[in-house]
């Protein structure tokens, strides 16, 4: 029983500090962490419903020989050989039903319950901290249409350094004939996506040059 005990506390530990010590993004981490979890879950209620159907299995069919169980045309009681071998069955059908079969409830809480004791380490939950890892690059563009419209660009970039993601806010000045225009945006996602959205913001905005 120890060597259960350890794998249901060692394996989630495992998973979340090791990675760690090599350097590993934490939210990364933390999503192998709720893989884990979630395969804890899953896998161990199909397991726990196994062994408490084929444990009762075993034991009604032993019970079954009191009775007498028909077997090729033939009645069977207790003392036969088919009795005998039922009896080996309910050998691991008790045990199936009656302790490993209810103990994967404590298995699958345990393990879980430590995973979730441990991802808030692997969260960033303070508002100065996720300031702090954050990267602005500012971005203004000038450019003047054909129709002799002035369009000020001004990207406002915002790189997330734990998790990469990018985030612009767009602010398009125009000034036609004297009267000025603003509108701004806000696009999220990868570098790419923010750069493919801004790219198009130029092609709706048909601007001939912005770099």
């Amino acid at each position: 029983m120890l060597l259960p005990g350890v794998l249901t506390i060692g394996f989630p530990l495992i998973i979340a500090f090791v990675p760690m010590i090599f350097g590993m993004n934490p939210l990364a981490i933390a999503e192998m962490l709720g893989g884990y979890m979630a395969g804890v879950t899953v896998s161990g209620v199909l397991w726990a419903i196994f062994q408490n159907n084929a444990g009762g299995a075993w034991d009604n069919a032993k019970k079954s020989f009191e009775a007498g169980v028909m077997i090729n045309g033939e009645m069977t009681y207790k003392g036969s050989d088919a009795h005998k071998a039922a009896v080996t069955g309910d050998t691991v059908g008790d045990p199936f039903k009656d302790t490993s079969g209810p103990s994967m409830n404590i298995l699958i809480k345990l393990t879980c319950l430590i995973g979730l004791v441990i991802a808030p380490i692997l969260g960033n939950h303070d508002g100065d901290a996720m300031a702090a890892n954050t990267v602005e690059i500012p971005m203004t563009v000038s450019t003047r249409t054909s129709n002799e419209v002035v369009q000020n660009i001004d990207v406002q970039k915002t790189v997330d350094a734990n998790t990469g993601m990018v985030s612009a806010l767009v602010t398009v000045s125009k000034t036609i004939n004297g009267a000025n225009i603003k509108q701004e945006q806000t696009f999220k996602g990868t570098a790419a996506e923010v750069d493919a959205q801004i790219a198009d913001l130029k092609k709706d905005a048909e601007l001939i040059n912005f770099k």
